[in-house]
Parts: C-alpha cells; structure tokens; sequence
C-alpha cells in the first residue's frame, strides 16, 4: 500500500513522539548514574604537617627534646604530630575526640625518624560533605647503622568507624606515589600492620 509524503512524515513522528518517554528516561538514567560516580568518586586532600601549621601543645628541650601538636585536617579529623628522642609519629583524632595512634615509630621504621611536610587524605565527597577513608604520609626513617641515607617511606592507613591503623608501607621507587593511592583506596578492607612491619 503506497503512502504519501505526508503519511510518512505524520508516521514519524508518531513513533518519535511515543518513544519520547523511554528517550528520556534512559538519559535521566544515565546522569543520575554520571552523578552518584562523581559523588563516590575518590580523591585527595592534602593538610599540612608543618610546625607553622600545626598547634603546639607542648615542646621540650629536655632529654633530647619533645613535641606535640594538633595539625589540620579534613571532614572533622585532625591529627597530632608527636615527637621523642628524635622519632615522629601521629595520631589521627576523630570528630569526637578519640586518638588513634599509628605507632609509625614502630610499625614503619624504628630509628630516628622525621615526618614529611603535608599529610594526604584520600576522601569520598557527598555534596559538601567530606568523608576521609584513608591517610597517606611521608615517614623519613634513617639507617640504622647510621652509614646510609636512610629511607623515604609512604606510611598508608586506614580510617574507619572500627579501626584506624597502618596497612601498608610503600618503598620508594619511580610510582611510589600511585602505588600509595591504590594501597589507601583498597585499605578498609586490610588488616593491620604489626609492629615488625609485617
């Protein structure tokens, strides 16, 4: 049956009018999804470790010297940088006040040791609300023998509502930093390091 110019066109658009709903519907689909991956999406925030930064609570010269300070930090979290007999460490304070000691001086290394200048939080974003799931710092630990430089460490820990704690220590070499980034991102699910490092 042969139809006339008009016909078809009128048929078109019968058929595009009536898949208008499913049309859109995929697209609203497709940026609600665009949306909830942006959201979930992790990324970095760094704050400083620095002393200028940082609030003192205490410093000593006595016995080789010691330090405490409460740093900055992200989505209601601080940390408190600590220093005795020439060794760092930190321990990450929670919104309600709890302190989580990473026992770096421990767990990464055991010799003199110096913390790198910036902290970096790996963080999940809700709208304005920041969600920190783990923390990445530099641990400059010197050889013990005292004949080497020494070693830069990526000390990675995890931050959750049941355990706050290193899982990972990363060697330097040419990806340390993406290999930190992959070992935060995975380490909810990791168990603690002990304090031989293991």
């Amino acid at each position: 049956m042969l139809t006339t110019p008009e016909e078809n066109a009128k048929g078109t658009f019968t058929r595009m009018t009536n898949n208008y709903p499913r049309i859109l519907g995929s697209a609203l689909l497709v940026l609600a999804c665009a949306v909830v991956t942006a959201a979930q999406a992790i990324e970095s925030v760094y704050t400083s470790l620095s002393t200028k930064a940082c609030r003192t609570i205490r410093s000593t010269e006595a016995g080789g010297g010691s330090y405490v300070g409460i740093c900055p930090g992200v989505g209601g979290y601080k940390l408190q940088s600590e220093e005795g007999d020439l060794r760092q460490n930190i321990q990450v304070i929670t919104p309600s006040g709890q302190k989580h000691s990473l026992e770096l001086w421990n767990v990464v290394g055991s010799s003199f040791s110096a913390l790198g200048e910036k902290a970096e939080w790996r963080v999940k974003r809700q709208g304005a609300k920041v969600t920190p799931l783990a923390l990445i710092v530099r641990y400059n630990v010197a050889d013990p023998e005292g004949t080497g430089k020494g070693t830069s460490w990526l000390a990675v820990a995890k931050i959750t509502a049941a355990k706050v704690c290193v899982t990972d220590k990363i060697a330097p070499g040419p990806n340390q930093n993406v290999s930190a980034r992959t070992a935060a991102d995975a380490a909810a699910s990791k168990p603690c390091l002990s304090s031989d490092g293991n």
